[in-house]
């Protein structure tokens, strides 16, 4: 048994330095330059830090979804094509058999509607919207899920102060490595 110990650790020892050396002993990749970096670096917080420069309407983002989203996701955000998502109504569904997570239903912060629209859409081109764009499309998002008024005009300032109507309907995480998130009060 103590030869089968030292025998894993050795084992263990080895493929730890195989692994701390494989750059320098392959010679393969370069570390990232900043400007590298920086055109990947396009996360949105829920407090809107990384929100670009920009403003969108209601009346742009209806244009831009009929013209873009509307052959996947439907007309107003309702009765998607197969393999797609619905993207308005719902609301209230939540704790029944048949939930219908929307936007509107499910989504905690307005800005993560930003963030995911600005890196994954349009499907078959994502990321080729303009943040001007981006915001309108999330501006008509928003609208057509009861949230804001059509005269709303979104921009970074602006976006992280819609409340959504499902922004209490998660839970803190209560994991050790989540340490702000941990619940301190009638916790079970």
């Amino acid at each position: 048994m103590r030869a089968l110990k030292i025998t894993l650790a050795l084992a263990g020892l080895f493929w730890v330095n195989v692994a701390s050396g494989q750059h320098a002993r392959l010679g393969i990749g370069t570390p990232a330059a900043p400007d590298q970096i920086r055109g990947w670096d396009i996360d949105v917080r829920p407090d809107g830090l990384g929100l670009p420069p920009g403003t969108g309407t209601v009346e742009k983002g209806e244009r831009i979804y009929a013209e873009q989203c509307a052959a996947c996701h439907g007309e107003k955000g309702q009765n998607p094509a197969k393999g797609f998502d619905q993207l308005a109504g719902g609301r209230g569904t939540l704790a029944t058999p048949r939930p219908v997570r929307t936007i509107g239903s499910n989504w905690p912060y307005a800005t993560t509607v930003f963030d995911y629209v600005r890196r994954a859409m349009p499907f078959p081109s994502p990321q080729s919207l303009t943040p001007d764009e981006v915001y309108s499309v999330v501006a008509y998002l928003l609208y057509i899920n009861d949230i804001v008024p059509r005269e709303t005009v979104l921009n970074a300032q602006t976006l992280p102060k819609v409340r959504m109507p499902n922004a209490d309907g998660f839970i803190p995480d209560g994991r050790p490595d989540a340490e702000d998130m941990k619940c301190t009060r009638d916790c079970q």
